[in-house]
């Protein structure tokens, strides 16, 4: 157990470049298997979702006093781990170190732990009636961050990321998703692995697409459903169109053909959750 707390000053410090480069590489993230977390909420977030911590960096003047109750349990869970170190730095040294701003003074660095894979969500409880989202290849960090969070908001059983073009613990995508990504049931995989885990366990694959397609209320989301989404320049890829058990639209009014995917995703999950809520309550 480790409960000094240490001070850094100076911008040079190793371990400031190191959550720096962090911070900007994805690759060096994956070599380390490290990940960066800024924010109260979101380093509480990771904390209680299980992930361990290697270092937490605190800046006592950038943290509003109505957190100092948050602050103090993040600091608290950190001095009862093994090995954790625990700084205290300036307002410079947290500024060169923070991906943006408004993040309470709070700064942790993270062990990302194992892939998170098909076979570890096959040990989570997703009840017996999932529903589960599969994201194939959105390239935004920012769009899949707000998915994430809107998984989390309406019940989501699981996130079966496909093929991404971005990691996990992007900090926009950390930012974005407001923890979400620590909240969530989550596999990383390719589309023929996901397609081939849900068939194999009878879940329907519905994919959001304009073509040959019926509009989003006429389908049935009762049952155990798979909804699916493409990238936001390409859609989906013929390997989903094969798959599916149907293809659905959300109706388009106007001049503009097409929603963020963000956004069409909020509508199917909040459909799916009405549709169940009302047979759940006949």
């Amino acid at each position: 157990m480790n409960n000094s707390t240490e001070t850094i000053t100076s911008l040079q410090n190793p371990r400031v470049k190191e959550v720096t480069a962090l911070q900007g590489s994805s690759s060096l993230r994956r070599e380390k298997g490290l990940f960066v977390v800024e924010g109260l909420r979101e380093v509480l977030r990771c904390t209680e979702s299980g992930f361990r911590l290697r270092t937490v960096f605190t800046c006592p003047a950038c943290c509003p006093p109505q957190s100092s109750v948050q602050l103090r349990k993040i600091l608290a869970d950190a001095a009862s781990q093994e090995q954790v170190r625990i700084f205290e730095v300036s307002e410079a040294v947290y500024s060169r170190m923070a991906y943006r701003g408004g993040t309470e003074g709070v700064l942790a660095v993270v062990h990302s732990g194992g892939p998170r894979t098909l076979e570890a969500l096959d040990r989570k409880d997703m009840g017996d009636c999932p529903l589960i989202v599969v994201v194939e290849s959105v390239e935004k960090p920012g769009n899949l961050g707000a998915m994430l969070r809107t998984a989390d908001a309406s019940g989501v059983s699981a996130v079966l990321v496909c093929d991404p073009h971005t990691d996990l613990y992007n900090p926009n995508l950390i930012r974005a998703s407001l923890g979400g990504v620590f909240t969530l049931n989550m596999a990383v995989c390719t589309s023929a692995e996901a397609i081939a885990w849900l068939k194999g366990r009878g879940i329907g694959i519905l994919t959001a697409q304009l073509q040959d397609s019926e509009l989003y209320y006429d389908t049935d989301m009762t049952r155990p459903v798979a909804l699916v989404f493409g990238s936001e320049a390409d859609g989906l890829t013929g390997i989903w169109r094969e798959a599916a058990d149907a293809h659905i639209r959300i109706p388009m009014l106007g001049r503009i053909d097409s929603l963020n995917v963000s956004a069409s995703m909020a509508v199917l999950c909040y459909e799916a959750l009405r549709q169940r809520h009302t047979v759940n309550t006949l």
